[in-house]
């Protein structure tokens, strides 16, 4: 029992969440529009995939939560969460690739980069995935007590990949500012993508494991 109270509670949470990420990723493209700023139009469809990760988990608890008991999932509903936070695992290693491939690209060839704004867009970002990590993280640490929410994981996760990029991304452009060494953004942006693709590959572990119930004590695992 008390374990659904703590998924009540990583649902409202989830929710805070994704409504944060909506608005930052609503408020950087209408900007990004009216400013013609690439950095904050890219930054905000960026958080456009996260939103959607987001909403995603969001819809698995609602799902959960009302068709819990029913005859349509005899074997629980747990699963449904299981499911989501492996499609959301996906998008956080599309995400890393995408982040990998661009960086490789402006590696080839640099681009000009418009520092004040970039960091500007670098420093929100931040704030607001410093809030929602702070919203989620005393239910990530309580929910390794019972058995392992994936769903929220995956979230949490998607949370701390942009909140990683931010802090790469500000640490880069203010090197490239001050110091004009302009190759360090394309190459900590490639060192980012691949931690970001190592927490994909883990989940995506872990969730395969649970969905098709593999024995992991095995001797062949």
């Amino acid at each position: 029992m008390h374990k659904y109270e703590i998924k009540d509670e990583n649902e409202r949470k989830t929710l805070a969440v994704t409504i944060f990420t909506i608005i930052t990723m609503l408020v950087e493209i209408i900007y990004g529009y009216a400013t013609h700023s690439m950095a904050l139009l890219a930054d905000g469809f960026h958080m456009g995939t996260h939103a959607l990760a987001l909403g995603l988990t969001f819809i698995a608890y609602i799902l959960i939560r009302k068709f819990k008991g029913s005859d349509l999932f005899p074997h629980g509903t747990e699963k449904i969460g299981t499911l989501t936070a492996y499609t959301s695992s996906l998008f956080l290693g599309f995400t890393g690739l995408w982040i990998i491939i661009e960086a490789v690209k402006r590696f080839i060839n640099p681009v000009q980069i418009y520092f004040n704004e970039a960091i500007f867009v670098a420093i929100t970002g931040l704030i607001v995935n410093g809030i929602c990590i702070l919203i989620m993280e005393n239910s990530h640490h309580h929910s390794h007590i019972h058995k392992e929410d994936y769903n929220f994981k995956a979230a949490y996760y998607h949370i701390l990949a942009d909140a990683l990029t931010s802090i790469l991304a500000i640490f880069a452009l203010l090197t490239g500012k001050y110091f004009n060494i302009v190759c360090l953004d394309p190459l900590i942006g490639i060192l980012g993508g691949i931690l970001i693709l190592k927490w994909a590959f883990g989940l995506i572990k872990h969730t395969v494991i649970e969905l098709i119930d593999i024995n992991t004590t095995s001797e062949k695992f």
